[in-house]
């Protein structure tokens, strides 16, 4: 399927995102397809598309338990003006006591181990029960954001959830996916105008500072590079082998 896939979808308008996600649905018809969405400009966006095509697409949420005010607010929203529910998968409670007894609430300052520990609990190991099943995983991905992220293929075999990734937002600017989301009406995080344009757990952003890069704002505390500034979510060996 992936080849078929590729070959299909890479001939397609980039900036055409209706088009990318309807003709995706239409060829993997009666495969689970999933979108995660992090409530960011770029997951407004797709899950607006998803929506208004009324696509069968599953869209989940990683409710990590440190999330900003806002983004709770902004999940309600969202299912409030699409009528559709957003899925939360949150961390395993004894997972997260455990961690906290041994590094404190706030351990993941103290060292970058820590803070790789505190986001497998609350993100990755989440991530694997909200991929269960799927065939396709969805994300709003965009090469501008990092050098990293410069290195994602549109569609990409992820072998170690067992699924074919698609990142239909790559070719995108920030300019762009803002006018998208303003022309369409899309609700969006008010933090976004205030200096965030990416938006994690509230202890582990800031706003960024003129000149540095969209993801800068994320665990800034650690010394800075591409590899910093992921999660663990969308890495893979082989490509952090070539970093």
């Amino acid at each position: 399927m992936f080849k078929e896939l590729k070959q299909a979808l890479e001939v397609l308008d980039p900036y055409d995102i209706e088009g990318y996600l309807t003709q995706l649905c239409r060829l993997t018809e009666g495969q689970k397809i999933v979108f995660s969405s992090s409530l960011g400009l770029e997951d407004q966006l797709i899950t607006h598309v998803i929506s208004r095509c009324e696509l069968p697409v599953e869209v989940f949420t990683l409710d990590t338990g440190r999330l900003f005010a806002e983004t709770e607010a902004l999940i309600a929203t969202t299912e409030a003006h699409y009528q559709r529910r957003i899925l939360r998968f949150a961390p395993q409670p004894d997972a997260v006591k455990s961690y906290e007894e041994a590094h404190g609430i706030n351990g993941f300052y103290h060292s970058v181990e820590n803070r790789k520990l505190c986001c497998h609990i609350r993100k990755v190991e989440p991530l694997n029960r909200a991929l269960n099943g799927a065939a396709i995983w969805i994300t709003g991905l965009r090469s501008g954001q990092s050098s990293f992220r410069q290195g994602v293929p549109l569609l990409e075999e992820d072998s170690e959830h067992g699924l074919i990734k698609f990142n239909p937002l790559l070719a995108w600017t920030s300019q762009q996916v803002r006018a998208y989301i303003d022309a369409k009406g899309i609700p969006y995080n008010p933090l976004h105008d205030k200096g965030f344009p990416s938006i994690g757990c509230e202890p582990c952003t800031r706003a960024i500072k003129p000149g540095e890069n969209e993801r800068a704002g994320r665990w800034w505390w650690e010394r800075q590079n591409a590899l910093h500034q992921e999660c663990g979510l969308h890495l893979h060996e082989e490509r952090i082998d070539k970093k």
